[in-house]
């Protein structure tokens, strides 16, 4: 039997203004489109981290928060990741900070892509996330979907508010790598794994 990995789409905001459910679901879509991969949305607004105060990670503890532990539990289901990115002063958000923190074992050895949107497309947030998920020993892929520019504010609620079907053309290319990537580390990972026991 083929191995399909089971992939998190996670919203990296929070704000009740956010934009990030238009790029989520059309990410969504696109992952829906293939087969070979499952994918699940996680939304960080289902899941009310309080700011990481734990004694140290829980590659050294087990965390105490009944809240750290339930979003262990629910991101360690994963094989993989997308990450739904907005960029805040050069970075990711908070939300999304914190997050990454609460766990370490569960992202372990997984690769992550990301759909990133702003003015340069959240170029520096993205970069920003490839470095975080390197220290916690994740495999950040080449490609990503980046909405920046003009398509962004064609779609942005501030902008044109238009759909993003309208400058799909332009993401469409990048999704396509962006997910065979992901696809592709995942199953080499999960092979890696596999020959370690």
């Amino acid at each position: 039997m083929t191995f399909k990995p089971r992939i998190a789409l996670i919203i990296g905001s929070t704000r009740p203004t956010r934009f990030a459910d238009k790029p989520a679901q059309w990410m969504l879509k696109q992952a829906q489109a293939r087969d070979d991969l499952e994918v699940e949305v996680v939304d960080l607004r289902d899941h009310p981290l309080p700011f990481f105060a734990e004694k140290a990670s829980n590659l050294w503890m087990p965390s105490q928060d009944p809240e750290a532990i339930r979003w262990q539990q629910t991101i360690g289901r994963f094989d993989g990741y997308i990450f739904v990115v907005a960029e805040y002063n050069r970075s990711i958000t908070g939300a999304l900070k914190n997050a990454l923190d609460q766990a370490y074992v569960e992202w372990n050895r997984k690769p992550f892509t990301a759909i990133g949107y702003g003015g340069l497309g959240a170029a520096r947030a993205i970069e920003h996330l490839r470095l975080i998920g390197v220290e916690l020993q994740m495999v950040p892929t080449r490609s990503a979907v980046h909405i920046g520019g003009g398509d962004f504010m064609a779609v942005a609620p501030m902008g044109g508010n238009k759909p993003i079907e309208d400058i799909e053309a332009n993401l469409l290319p990048s999704a396509k790598a962006a997910l065979d990537d992901l696809v592709w580390w995942a199953k080499a990972a999960k092979a890696a794994k596999a020959a370690e026991t």
